[in-house]
């Protein structure tokens, strides 16, 4: 045996109290940050799914008060609730879009004082019983459906209906053959003994569907056949077959000498003939579309009165909730414990999700606000009079962080004289200009769109002919950032946008 030291003695239990602090993310401050981040139209589901969950949550009636976000530009609930000195933690986050705790009454105080409809809107809306946000289903059929309709309707041997299956499964969705035929050939099964000009002869057929041009194997093969498909009476329609057919690369190369020595026709003509193949399709295929339409339903409405801009939530973006008296009155009425806290719980319940709505919608305006006194130039002058503008301007302007300004921008949009934008598009990074001032991005993506607009057709501006304007203007960018920039506008490069004046 091993003695054990005399210094060596048991670890002992004991007890000890510790003073801490932390931020608690409580169930009413997620619903918080959940609400504040949704779109119009999951917002609707959302509020659709708390009316089913809750029976005390209604729609409210057209007639009734609803409750119009503060509009002042005080300290706002957000700012209000939030003291704690952690600013950049995400429990701070939740509180700056969500009621204080001190707000909410307990479902113990009388019902006079909780019985409010709420709105999620700004000011009186205009009625929306029975309306039906439902969008129907209105997405029209496939291309591959179109063709195996008209395949249906040619007769075919059982043979060739087999291979135009497999040619019309080969066919993207702009209209172009992606499948060599020798891979099409070998897909095919090897006792029916087909032959590849058998499926040459098959695809020819599927080429006079429609839309014309479709099933061709390039770009080429697709004019020609939207060509050929043309009355013939049609003028310059020879000079257009020739062009296409033996000329493509010249045209491509915009060399127009060339092609004007090659088909013995002046500059006019050649204009009038290149006239023809623009008004072609390039994607054929694109005629037939099962693509849904998506809607947007803004979040917010610009409108300018009297020469303010003037900043408010939109009405119809979603349902007006409000509590339902009857079943509140219950809960005085109700004898057994049990019937009691069940509708003292959905009350609660009720509340909350009633003043997160309101949150909502003031932090929304709040921020919404805030971009247009930011963005007051784009509204009067358009896109070259965009300011540079960060997340990190409004927060500070409006006194939350920077992520609830993300969640507040994300998916929300607002409806201008100008056209429906996102919320997001008012941002972007900024440029040093020579007086030492800023401009945006979205300012010189702008400049770069309507100085390509306004070139010479014959002598397009170069990316570095473009950045010496811009320069001579006070904007230093360099050629590739103007490179960058007009990828973005989709414009192709000075080669390709040479053209006949």
């Amino acid at each position: 045996m091993i003695a054990r030291p005399d210094c060596l003695e048991p670890m002992k239990q004991a007890l000890q109290l510790r003073l801490g602090q932390h931020l608690t993310m409580t169930p009413q401050l997620q619903q918080a940050i959940k609400l504040l981040q949704l779109s119009t139209l999951e917002l609707q589901q959302e509020i659709q799914s708390a009316l089913e969950s809750n029976p005390l949550l209604e729609i409210a009636d057209e007639n009734e008060t609803h409750y119009e976000p503060p509009t002042h530009e005080g300290t706002s609930t957000s700012e209000t609730s939030s003291t704690s000195a952690s600013a950049e933690t995400e429990a701070e986050t939740a509180q700056e879009s969500a009621p204080s705790s001190e707000e909410f009454p307990d479902t113990s105080d009388t019902w006079d004082d909780s019985y409010e409809p709420m709105s999620s809107g700004s000011g009186s809306a205009a009625s929306d019983d029975d309306r039906d946000y439902e969008v129907s289903d209105t997405a029209g059929e496939s291309l591959q459906d179109h063709l195996r309709w008209q395949m249906e309707l040619t007769p075919f041997s059982a043979t060739d209906l087999l291979i135009a299956a497999a040619i019309i499964d080969s066919i993207n969705e702009d209209g172009y053959l992606t499948v060599a035929l020798e891979e099409i050939h070998l897909s095919l099964p090897t006792d029916l003994d087909i032959e590849l000009d058998e499926i040459t002869a098959v695809l020819h057929r599927i080429q006079n569907f429609d839309p014309p041009g479709v099933a061709a194997r390039d770009l080429r093969e697709s004019l020609l056949l939207q060509l050929h498909q043309l009355p013939t009476e049609t003028l310059w329609l020879s000079q257009a077959l020739e062009l296409i057919e033996h000329q493509f690369n010249l045209l491509a190369e915009h060399d127009y000498p060339q092609l004007q020595r090659r088909l013995k026709i002046e500059e006019d003509q050649l204009r009038q003939v290149i006239h023809l193949i623009q008004s072609l399709n390039p994607r054929p295929g694109g005629q037939i579309t099962a693509s849904k339409a998506e809607y947007i339903i803004p979040d917010v409405i610009v409108r300018k009165i009297r020469g303010q801009w003037r900043v408010e939530l939109n009405p119809e973006a979603a349902p007006k909730v409000r509590i339902n008296p009857q079943y509140a009155q219950m809960m005085k009425q109700a004898h057994n414990s049990a019937d009691t806290t069940y509708i003292k719980n959905h009350l609660q319940e009720a509340r909350w999700f009633i003043k997160s709505l309101a949150s909502r919608s003031e932090t929304l305006l709040k921020v919404a606000r805030c971009i247009v006194d930011q963005q007051r130039g784009f509204f009067d002058y358009g896109d070259e009079a965009m300011k540079a503008l960060v997340l990190h301007d409004v927060a500070e302007a409006v006194g939350m962080h920077e992520s609830t300004i993300s969640r507040v921008t994300t998916k929300k949009y607002m409806h201008t004289p100008r056209g429906i934008f996102e919320l997001k598009y008012f941002f972007s990074s900024h440029v040093s200009t020579n007086d030492g001032g800023e401009c945006s991005a979205t300012a010189i993506r702008a400049l770069i769109k309507k100085l390509v607009a306004a070139e010479n057709p014959g002598k397009p501006l170069s990316d570095s002919k473009l950045a010496t304007i811009l320069a001579d203007q006070g904007i230093n960018v360099a050629r590739r950032t103007v490179a960058k920039y007009r990828e973005a506008l989709l414009i192709p490069p000075s080669n390709e946008r040479k053209r006949l004046a």
